[in-house]
């Protein structure tokens, strides 16, 4: 007997499609997932989807479950709640997040997948391996009391980094973005909010997560001599231009880049990638994160969904892909 499930693949630049796939038989040590939801990352996967990845960056790139190559056919994602089904009876029954990309149902390695704790809703949940990047930020960062602190960038990475600045104790925390709507979720998160030329100055550290040159630019400006920016943003293949003949020399500025890819130097020696994720599902118990859900969708309307995304038609944080039984569609055959 053979099981099917269904698939969101990027068959080209600019051009998805939903296949059929087959899935593997259980193993011992596998669980069978359903999904009920996953996130569509809209800062990388689009420029999955268009095909913007430098071939120097394809084997780093990868995600855990990718099937295929760069720049397609490619299966991507990596943002995925769903029910076990079947395997690890400890497991069965329970929701998880895993690092699978748009499928219906997939077999996995039981340890590939984390419960997602009670108190956090699955439809919350897929924004775990965002919230696990903005913990990782931080690690880097190692923000300390009262330190004032700019978040350049309202993006789906940006405001996750403001939401956690918000609990530190005495951290003043703005969130700078040059939309104007986004003073909305920054309300929700419970962090000031300004526009790029309305930024307050002078500070300790500026996270920068707006993948442009301009917000990059501004990054440095904003910061008080010898204090540091954290370049969270990936440009895929553009290249940047920075003012380094200015000011920066002169006011011993420090630029510092920080990536998921890698547990944190800073705890790399007590933290594993499984510790980071579960801290970030606990998190996100914190209804205020909801506000970074910005739509939801059908499975079946990726496809038309994932242009509208890439070409900033639809200007969303994270926008979320929900699944019904339908959407299985081929269930099993001989």
């Amino acid at each position: 007997m053979t099981r099917r499930a269904r698939a969101f693949w990027v068959e080209a630049p600019g051009e998805g499609a939903i296949r059929e796939v087959e899935l593997p038989a259980t193993g011992p040590d596998d669980v069978l997932v359903r999904a009920l939801f996953t996130g569509v990352s809209r800062g990388t996967e689009t420029l999955v989807f268009g095909g913007r990845v430098p071939e120097n960056q394809y084997a780093v790139m990868r995600a855990p479950f990718q099937e295929g190559d760069f720049p397609g056919p490619v299966k991507y994602g990596y943002l995925g709640v769903g029910v076990v089904e079947e395997g690890a009876q400890r497991l069965v029954g329970r929701t998880v997040f895993c690092l699978h990309p748009h499928q219906t149902r997939y077999v996995v390695p039981a340890a590939s997948v984390t419960p997602v704790p009670d108190a956090v809703p699955a439809g919350r949940a897929v924004l775990a391996g965002t919230v696990e990047t903005a913990v990782n930020a931080l690690w880097d960062a190692a923000p300390l009391l009262g330190d004032r602190v700019a978040v350049v960038g309202g993006g789906m990475v940006g405001c996750s980094v403001a939401a956690l600045l918000a609990r530190f104790p005495g951290v003043r925390v703005q969130l700078i973005d040059a939309d104007p709507a986004r003073e909305e979720v920054a309300d929700a998160l419970g962090v000031d909010f300004a526009l790029p030329g309305d930024a307050h100055g002078d500070r300790d550290l500026v996270v920068h997560a707006s993948a442009t040159e301009q917000g990059l630019a501004r990054s440095l400006e904003l910061l008080r001599p010898e204090g540091t920016v954290l370049e969270l943003s990936w440009y895929g293949d553009r290249r940047v231009a920075l003012p380094l003949g200015e000011a920066f020399h002169s006011r011993r500025l420090t630029l510092r880049s920080s990536q998921v890819g890698t547990v944190s130097p800073a705890r790399a020696a007590t933290r594993t990638y499984a510790d980071r994720l579960a801290l970030a599902l606990d998190l996100l118990a914190d209804p205020a994160l909801d506000a970074l859900v910005t739509g939801e969708s059908a499975f079946g309307e990726l496809p038309q969904l994932m242009p509208r995304l890439a070409s900033g038609e639809i200007p969303a944080l994270c926008h979320r892909i929900r699944y019904d039984e339908e959407d299985d569609g081929t269930g099993t055959g001989a």
